[in-house]
């Protein structure tokens, strides 16, 4: 299978200094981690994404990320920059330009108080955003914040966004799953109206804790299809993130990293959209792709 991984991470915490980490992230994940990784019978690339670098390191950070693109198959990176910061931004976004391969930027938004995206200073900058022909990342936690990324998209149309993980919906567990929130779904569907807005089909192994199964994310796929239409769907592995392992489930007990994670949640997706009857190269690569501006 031809994949382009739309969300992948790649870090060094011996480089660059990432406050974050805990547990079993707190390891290198860079060029022969992803390696060993990826199954060796599908053509892997991929989107780097942002992966949370003190703030001060954010050209470090793609700079770092350009040089390794070769070895870990990384075709387009998003930096992070924040932009709320007026002027600041405009340089910071003009300097990210001069790294090869960024295609767009991520603001995390999850971490910043509701309403954010709809401040004059945030318009401001994501319109520097478009007019650079960068693209957004939208990660949030919350659906006042997925309804803030439908107002970010209709004051800045020309913007091109994609929602990472679709929106980090509560999915339960393998055991004690649960079903999609009438609230979230409500907000995916607004946001999707916005016919420049994308999702990446991604991040839900994370948010179960590492305890998931195909049939209980497949309800949240099938909302996602519904609002976006299978040709502003995108396939991303948000490895090693979600590679955690649940609790006593990874060698020796304990919480660990999974070594089939990518296989597994590739497995999963392209399942769910065969039988779906949908355009499995279009989900694992091709719409990725045209988004970022690859094709």
């Amino acid at each position: 299978m031809r994949i382009l991984d739309s969300h992948l991470h790649l870090w060094d915490p011996a480089r660059l200094t990432y406050d974050w980490l805990e547990g079993p992230l707190q390891a290198r994940f860079a060029e022969a981690e992803v390696a060993q990784a990826r199954r060796a019978d599908d053509e892997h690339s991929a989107i780097f994404v942002q992966a949370g670098a003190a703030p001060e390191q954010f050209l470090l950070e793609a700079q770092w990320v350009a040089s390794i693109a070769e070895a870990t198959g990384v075709r387009g990176i998003v930096a992070g920059v924040p932009l709320d910061a007026g002027e600041a931004t405009e340089r910071d976004l003009d300097a990210v330009r001069q790294i090869p391969l960024v295609v767009g930027v991520r603001h995390l938004l999850q971490d910043e108080p509701a309403g954010l995206a709809r401040t004059d200073a945030f318009l401001d900058g994501a319109r520097a955003l478009a007019a650079r022909d960068l693209t957004f990342d939208a990660c949030v936690r919350t659906v006042d914040q997925l309804h803030d990324v439908a107002a970010l998209a209709a004051a800045v149309p020309d913007l091109r966004i994609v929602l990472d993980h679709l929106g980090k919906p509560a999915v339960g567990t393998a055991g004690a799953p649960e079903a999609p929130a009438a609230e979230w779904v409500a907000a995916l569907r607004a946001l999707a109206a916005h016919g420049r807005v994308f999702c990446k089909l991604s991040g839900l192994p994370a948010e179960a804790g590492g305890d998931w199964s195909p049939a209980q994310v497949a309800p949240f796929l099938d909302e996602a299809l519904t609002a976006f239409g299978s040709e502003r769907l995108m396939f991303g592995s948000d490895w090693p993130v979600s590679a955690v392992a649940a609790s006593g489930s990874s060698e020796g007990g304990g919480a660990g990293v999974d070594a089939d994670a990518i296989g597994g949640w590739t497995d999963a997706v392209a399942t769910w959209a065969a039988a779906r009857g949908i355009d499995v190269d279009a989900v694992m690569r091709a719409n990725a792709e045209r988004f970022y501006g690859l094709a």
